[in-house]
């Protein structure tokens, strides 16, 4: 086994594997159970690599990484494929991105080595440990990319992910490493009696999480307060073609094909959620030139959540706004997390040299809006995210923790008939069960649904569907733990993990 392992080819063949064999327990396949078996392997073979040298504990989780990004953001080159310029950089797409975030998977055996890993429970908490820090810190460098951590494997069984709503998705993705660990323990050289008892806990622990989640939907679905709601909310998920941004498509065609599509009633108190970037090539500055279509098929009784391009002093925005049926902007969100390529041109000078634009339309990079508030109406309150603002956890608002729901708006067309909306769309269960809010989300192109505040899907619209979601009444929540103080409670479990494992050296030094 020893000589095989030595083999350089294998060095790279089986922690590629591995991390392929991993993403499968990633939506749309969610097959968690994987994970039992492949992070015990991969650590194990970390051990055997690990007298080779720091250099070589880092290459496990480095190709590691990229066996497991190259198999899951592959749909990330269907975005490259709209702009001529840009479909040259398909391959650097398919296999540099994979390769540069699998890095961070690297720098995690690359720390581990120098703590002296070996087969034991305390080496499995360090393991855990790094790998969850190095997840939270690819959150935010370089923009931040927080896609596909190890924790989005549970993302159908919402029993166990019940605990989100204390601990949120980082401090629950240093549980779920070290949960896919645990098995390692049978091949360690404990007493017999010792391993039946780590089990034992392991899987006493895993089902009154499961018993814990199932009784808090159950309550959720008999005892917290059902609102009536004295609006009607409507969904609309519209399938426009991605081409429109292209194409000379009429403005006028596209925003009476949305109406027709959502069938207002000028009796009904209604709010209508458009998604993201429907209306190609104009400006929310031009939405006057519509004012006759919003007066004829609205009344006073609608409001309007659209997503729009907007300019100010010469910038550009990626905005969601709300109006009514004379135009007026009752409120205005510019988006704060832009997508890198897609909404702005990293190096811009260098880059644009070559002849590069961002994805979408237009040769001017989106500028960032400063802040994230509370959307405060007469009639409700709300936290606007567009697209991939919600793949973010714990950043959602800094100030004010208190509003009826979540908006998220979203373009997922970009990611074609792939399953990045899938992987997308499970970031927004995350996200209600964490802050304990209800999530309206407008995705055209992609997945739209109405979600409640523990997770399920009350209502939803495939990618490939069109049409609308009805909401007349919620179940609504108090604020959760974790609403309350964010992601200081991953540091907090940093700090119990480090003190348990200080614990543990002592006591058997």
């Amino acid at each position: 086994m020893t000589s095989l392992i030595n083999n350089k080819l294998i060095v790279y063949i089986i922690p590629f594997i591995i991390g392929v064999i991993t993403s499968y327990s990633l939506p749309p396949k969610s097959f968690f159970f994987i994970n039992f078996i492949t992070f015990p392997i991969l650590y194990f073979f970390f051990l055997f690599n690990y007298s080779k040298g720091k250099w070589e504990s880092f290459k496990v989780g480095w190709i590691f990484g990229f066996g497991y990004f190259i198999s899951n953001l592959y749909w990330i080159s269907n975005s490259l494929t709209f702009e001529e310029n840009f479909k040259p950089l398909i391959p650097i797409s398919i296999i540099f991105i994979p390769l540069f975030l699998g890095l961070f998977y690297g720098l995690a055996t690359f720390f581990c080595y120098f703590f002296n890993v070996k087969k034991n429970f305390t080496s499995i908490l360090i393991f855990s440990l790094f790998f969850s820090i190095i997840e939270y810190f690819r959150s935010f460098i370089l923009g931040g990319f927080p896609w596909n951590l190890i924790a989005y494997s549970f993302t159908n069984y919402l029993e166990l992910l019940q605990i989100l709503s204390y601990t949120g998705t980082y401090a629950f993705n240093l549980l779920c490493i070290t949960l896919f660990l645990i098995p390692s323990l049978m091949f360690f050289n404990y007493k017999k009696k010792n391993k039946i008892l780590l089990l034992f806990f392991t899987t006493l622990i895993l089902s009154i999480n499961f018993i814990y989640g199932s009784l808090v939907i159950k309550k959720n679905n008999e005892e917290i307060k059902k609102i009536k709601l004295n609006y009607v909310i409507k969904i609309i998920s519209p399938k426009i073609d991605i081409n429109r941004f292209f194409q000379n498509q009429a403005p006028e065609e596209i925003m009476l094909d949305l109406i027709k599509l959502s069938k207002p009633n000028k009796l009904e108190k209604t709010i209508f959620i458009y998604p993201e970037g429907v209306l190609a090539n104009i400006y929310l500055q031009d939405l006057n030139n519509f004012s006759s279509i919003f007066k004829e098929n609205f009344s006073e009784n609608h409001k309007i959540i659209l997503g729009i391009n907007s300019y100010e002093n010469s910038k550009i925005f990626n905005s969601l706004v709300v109006l009514d049926k004379d135009l007026n902007i009752l409120a205005k969100y510019n988006k704060n997390k832009l997508v890198p390529f897609g909404e702005f041109l990293p190096l811009e000078n260098l880059f644009g040299s070559f002849g590069l634009k961002k994805i979408t339309q237009g040769y001017q990079s989106f500028s960032s809006g400063k802040d994230r508030k509370v959307i405060n109406l007469n009639d409700f309150s709300f936290m606007p995210l567009i697209c991939y603002e919600i793949i973010y956890s714990g950043n959602l608002n800094k100030n004010n923790k208190d509003f009826d729901f979540i908006i998220n708006i979203s373009e997922d067309g970009w990611f074609g008939n792939t399953i990045g909306p899938h992987q997308h769309f499970s970031h927004s269960i995350f996200r209600s069960i964490e802050e304990g809010k209800n999530l309206f989300r407008s995705a055209n192109n992609g997945i739209s649904a109405h979600i409640d505040a523990s997770g399920r899907v009350i209502s939803s619209l495939k990618s490939t569907d069109k049409g609308f979601i009805e909401i007349r009444n919620i179940l609504k929540k108090k604020n959760t733990f974790f609403n309350s103080f964010g992601n200081k409670i991953f540091f907090y479990f940093l700090i119990f993990y480090i003190s348990f494992i200080f614990f543990l050296k002592k006591k058997k030094n």
